[in-house]
C-alpha cells in the first residue's frame, strides 16, 4: 500500500502528483508573474511623487508566490489543500516571533551599547509610547499581509512539495536559492538595496536570505503549518526595516552594520542556521539526509 503523502498534502489530481513537476510550474510561475512587477519597479524613479505607485508594486510582486502557488495547487490537486493552515502546535507560533525580535534586538543593541549607532531617545519618545499602540498593530498586521503573499508561495508550497522527494539540507538549499534569486531584480535593478556598493549588499543578502530560508523551512516542518513563516518574515521585515531603525540614530558604521544589508544580519543568521540544521533530526520523517 502506498503510504500517504506528508505535511497534509492531498492530490486528487487530474494526473500523477509528481513534486517536481509540481515545484519547477511553481517556480516558473512565480517569476513569470514577477517579472511584470520588476519592470514596473525598476522603470519607475525612486522620487517621492512615486513612493506610492512604487509601493503597491513591491506589495504586488510579493503576492506572485502565491498567485503561482494557488494555480498550481489547482492545476495538479483541483484544490488548495496542502498550504498548512491548520495549527496543530501553537508553541511555534511564539518561537517565530521570539526569533525576529531577539535577533534584532541583539542586532540594534548591539550597535547602541558600542556607539556604532547610538539609541535614539527621541524615536523611544514616541515608539514606546501608548498612543502608538494602534500605529504599532496597523503596521505589524500590514506586514504580516505583505508577509503572507511570499509565505503561501515559499513555505506554503514549495519547502512541504521539496519535502516529498528531498532531504532536509538540499532541501533548504534549493527553497533558499530560489528565494535568494527571487529577490535579485528587486536589489539590481530596484531601490532594494543598502547604502554600501551594490556587490556588498548582494555579499551580505545572499547568506542571510540563504540562511532565514534554511529557518523558515525548519519551522515550516516541525509545525506543520505556514503561519509561523509568516510570523517570521512579517516581524522581521517589520522590525528590521522599521521599528529598530527608528531607535537608532543614523551613523555611516551604522548603516554598513544593521538592517538586512548591514554585515550582521549575515553572520547571525549563518549562526543561526547551523543550530537549526543541527537538530534537523527532530524534523518529521524525511527522505534519507544526505549530509
Amino acid at each position: 500500500m502506498e503510504s500517504p503523502p506528508p505535511f497534509g498534502i492531498k492530490t486528487g489530481s487530474r494526473m500523477p502528483s509528481n513534486p517536481l513537476t509540481t515545484v519547477t510550474t511553481f517556480v516558473i510561475l512565480t517569476f513569470i508573474f514577477s517579472s511584470l512587477f520588476w519592470y514596473l519597479i525598476s522603470a519607475t524613479p525612486a522620487l517621492a511623487d512615486n513612493a506610492s505607485r512604487l509601493y503597491l508594486y513591491t506589495i504586488a510582486v510579493m503576492w506572485c508566490p502565491t498567485l503561482a502557488a494557488v494555480l498550481t495547487r489547482l492545476y495538479f490537486q483541483r484544490n488548495l489543500k496542502g498550504f498548512g493552515l491548520t495549527v496543530k502546535k501553537p508553541i511555534w507560533l511564539l518561537v517565530a516571533v521570539i526569533i525576529p525580535v531577539g535577533a534584532g534586538l541583539l542586532m540594534f543593541g548591539s550597535a547602541w551599547l558600542s556607539g556604532i549607532a547610538p539609541f535614539s531617545h527621541e524615536g523611544a519618545a514616541i515608539l514606546l509610547s501608548i498612543s502608538f499602540i494602534p500605529t504599532l498593530i496597523i503596521a505589524v498586521g500590514f506586514n504580516l499581509f505583505a508577509a503572507a503573499g511570499e509565505e503561501f508561495g515559499w513555505r506554503g508550497l514549495l519547502v512541504p512539495e521539496l519535502a516529498r522527494f528531498q532531504s532536509f539540507t538540499p532541501l533548504a538549499l534549493i527553497s533558499g536559492g530560489i528565494w535568494t534569486l527571487w529577490h535579485f531584480p528587486l536589489i539590481i535593478f530596484g531601490s532594494y538595496h543598502g547604502a554600501g556598493s551594490l556587490a556588498f549588499s548582494l555579499a551580505v543578502f545572499i547568506p542571510s536570505v540563504m540562511g532565514a530560508g534554511l529557518i523558515l523551512a525548519w519551522l515550516r516542518l516541525i509545525s506543520g503549518n505556514v503561519w509561523v513563516a509568516v510570523l517570521f518574515h512579517g516581524f522581521w521585515n517589520y522590525l528590521i526595516q522599521q521599528y529598530y531603525p527608528a531607535l537608532t540614530q543614523t551613523t555611516d558604521a551604522g548603516e554598513m552594520m544593521l538592517g538586512e544589508f548591514g554585515w550582521f544580519a549575515p553572520a547571525l543568521y549563518v549562526v543561526l542556521a547551523l543550530i537549526f540544521w543541527h537538530y534537523r533530526t527532530a524534523l518529521p520523517k524525511l527522505p534519507a539526509e544526505g549530509l
